[in-house]
């Protein structure tokens, strides 16, 4: 049987395989609200077969939103309209998760197909924080966050995540990775903090422990909870794997089921060696070290590939992004080719091998 259609079970919830949907920004929210694209984008991964169907980075205040088009879910009318997409994606035997995100110093920015950069708050975009003001490439440094502010925050997200679960979401991660404000505050190239959040990595990493205790206490025990974490910043100085899989073992004690393991995102000085699975490595160690479930991510394009991460141990499940852009049915074809079997929408009676 093949290992990466086997069931896996964390905690109360139950994903049909191990092909996971890794949160894909979109830039096609209206003020947060999510669209019809949103609908049909998820739908359609939801109806190609894989178990986990997660949303794009979903901002837990305005000001954490990577763009001005990202999606956001700091207010209760944002919630109410990701209703009809999560009861699609339930429809489908798919389980709907969120990624729960802020921005931090790479907020404000443009959509890829407007240009990048940062949008000033004359055009619409606004002032960005961090932990220090350090910032991204040439963009202006963001505003130093206060002490206060970072007490507040972990409420913020508590905030975030009840509105998720009230929606119907059934999994929650915390972004803290690619550069935004949680990972800017792991990183010693961005965090330069004197006080509690500052400092070694056990103070450098408060911000994020924080966050999780105060979404675990909102997110039922028998839901999981993931984060989402850079192994690496590719550059000297900056995080390690083994900083990060330290970061995650002391996730573990606080409620965390699962470390979605990617890499870089933090310095525009990053030397990246892509290839295919590329930071599977990562995701193995990490899983060592912290005993927690991993997914890997990034490079992985072939059924096969994904097949042996699984079956050899080194990862839990397989997140796949652009591969599933490309080809939202890729779990579909992939079983074929494994000699496994997934569930095919009942209207594509005549498309089953």
């Amino acid at each position: 049987m093949s290992r990466l259609f086997e069931p896996l079970t964390l905690r109360g919830t139950t994903f049909r395989n191990r092909v996971w949907v890794s949160p894909m920004c979109q830039y096609s929210s209206r003020d947060g609200h999510p669209t019809d694209w949103h609908l049909v984008h998820l739908g359609a991964l939801a109806q190609g077969g894989a178990a986990l169907v997660m949303t794009e980075a979903t901002a837990v205040v305005a000001e954490g939103r990577i763009s001005p088009q990202d999606a956001g879910i700091w207010n209760d009318e944002q919630a109410a309209d990701y209703e009809r997409i999560v009861a699609f994606v339930r429809s489908q035997d798919a389980v709907p998760g969120i990624q729960l995100a802020h921005a931090g110093r790479k907020a404000s920015t443009r959509a890829p197909w407007l240009g990048r950069g940062y949008v000033v708050p004359a055009e619409g975009g606004w002032e960005t924080v961090g932990p220090s003001p350090i910032g991204y490439a040439d963009w202006p440094a963001p505003r130093e966050l206060s002490p206060d502010e970072l007490t507040a925050l972990p409420g913020q997200w508590a905030q975030a995540a009840q509105r998720a679960l009230d929606t119907g979401f059934e999994v929650a991660e915390v972004h803290a990775a690619h550069g935004y404000l949680l990972h800017e505050f792991l990183s010693p190239l961005t965090n330069r903090r004197t006080d509690e959040w500052g400092g070694d990595l056990a103070g450098r990493s408060r911000l994020l422990v924080d966050v999780v205790d105060a979404v675990r206490e909102v997110w039922p025990d028998d839901q999981p909870l993931l984060v989402r974490l850079s192994a690496t910043d590719w550059v000297d100085g900056g995080l390690t794997v083994d900083d990060v899989a330290e970061v995650a073992g002391r996730l573990a004690d606080h409620g965390v089921d699962l470390v979605d393991v990617s890499s870089g995102g933090n310095s525009p000085d990053q030397e990246v060696v892509v290839e295919p699975g590329y930071q599977v490595p990562f995701a193995s160690r990490i899983k060592e070290v912290s005993g927690l479930a991993v997914a890997a991510v990034g490079s992985i394009t072939e059924p096969r590939q994904a097949e042996k991460i699984v079956a050899d141990g080194e990862a839990d499940a397989v997140f796949l992004a652009r591969e599933l852009l490309r080809n939202p049915h890729w779990p579909q074809h992939a079983a074929a080719e494994l000699g496994a079997e997934v569930r095919w929408p009942d209207q594509y009676l005549r498309a089953r091998p």
